[in-house]
């Protein structure tokens, strides 16, 4: 009887709970012709399992994702930045929590490949965005050891864990790009992964000033069953094209933004000793700022530091809306490259 090969998959667990394309010679020499890279070039030991992460594995895991062989290079690239000390994959590996790598790609190429960053992006619908992400978790499941209940411990999981990739809107942001935010040049193909939690919708379609917008946005930022109001941590804020242009029409600035966002973010002392998770002295010894812990009405700020907000511009240029992503922990921090195209 002939086996059937996503069946075949299945009974290894070699999949993420979706069929899998199965990686004949032929796929894989085609993946491999889309970085042309040396096969056995080892990118880094994906933990906690510290299996390499090979360009020819990392290929493997593309096909099996459905990914075409010009994503591969943007896949390398991810594979490389979640590899990093600073990003600590082995932590986000056994988080409790929800976290999984967010992947933010800017530049021309992410154009070229179709990648999408406006209408939809965080899907369904495109398959660069999907396949992409999902050759990351292939890859943290398979060489990483990363297995649900086993070392993986998210006590929910969530779709982001599937795939979290998009691109930067720059076609229809009123700002330089995220990239060139973090010191990159306009025409560098840059990617990032950021370790965060799924996405928090902030709609507002009444406020048409930057002060009234900001609140919401803000309110979000702040939330008691967030994790950054108690510690320092990575934040995600995707705004989209409409609610960037309510800042800019004001005639700010990507950097006036961020600011105003950093400066409204946070909360009173006595609201955050309400609940949640503080613990006290020990909890505030968390932040990197001092807190006069006898004043209730001290102000907390979300953001203890500007380089943890990451604001970027995608999703659809009709959406009164916005996204808030909280982080994970100080110990884990977003990892920005370049990557060869």
């Amino acid at each position: 009887m002939a086996v059937d090969p996503v069946e075949f998959f299945f009974g290894k667990e070699w999949s993420d709970g979706l069929p899998v394309v199965p990686p004949t010679e032929e796929r894989l020499a085609a993946m491999l012709d889309g970085a042309r890279r040396d096969p056995d070039e080892v990118i880094g030991h994906v933990p906690p399992l510290m299996a390499p992460a090979t360009v020819r594995a990392i290929a493997l895991h593309a096909v099996m994702a459905g990914c075409r062989p010009d994503y591969l290079p943007v896949v390398i690239g991810a594979m490389a930045c979640v590899l990093e000390e600073r990003f600590n994959l082995v932590l986000l590996q056994a988080t409790t929590s929800a976290g999984a790598p967010f992947v933010l790609v800017n530049g021309p190429y992410a154009r070229t490949i179709g990648l999408c960053g406006g209408m939809g992006c965080l899907g369904p619908g495109f398959r660069a965005n999907a396949t992409i992400g999902r050759a990351l978790r292939l890859m943290m499941l398979n060489l990483g050891g990363g297995i649900p209940g086993v070392t993986a411990l998210s006590g929910f999981g969530g779709p982001w864990r599937y795939t979290y990739c998009i691109a930067e809107n720059e076609d229809e942001s009123p700002w330089p790009s995220y990239a060139q935010a973090r010191g990159f040049g306009p025409m560098e193909n840059v990617v990032t992964a950021i370790p965060l939690e799924g996405p928090v919708l902030v709609w507002d379609d009444a406020s048409e000033e930057p002060g009234r917008l900001a609140v919401a946005i803000a309110d979000m930022m702040s939330a008691l069953g967030g994790g950054n109001i108690y510690r320092q941590a990575d934040m995600g804020v995707v705004l989209s094209p409409q609610h960037a242009q309510v800042f800019a029409r004001a005639g700010m600035s990507r950097d006036d933004t961020h600011r105003l966002l950093v400066e409204r973010a946070g909360r009173r002392l006595g609201e955050i000793r309400s609940g949640g998770i503080w613990r006290g002295e020990a909890g505030a010894a968390r932040w990197p700022f001092k807190v006069a812990l006898d004043d209730e009405n001290a102000f907390v700020p979300a953001i203890g530091d500007p380089d943890d907000l990451h604001l970027v511009v995608a999703g659809g240029s009709g959406s009164p809306a916005s996204l808030v992503m909280h982080g994970i922990t100080v110990a884990s921090r977003a990892v920005s490259r370049t990557y060869d195209a």
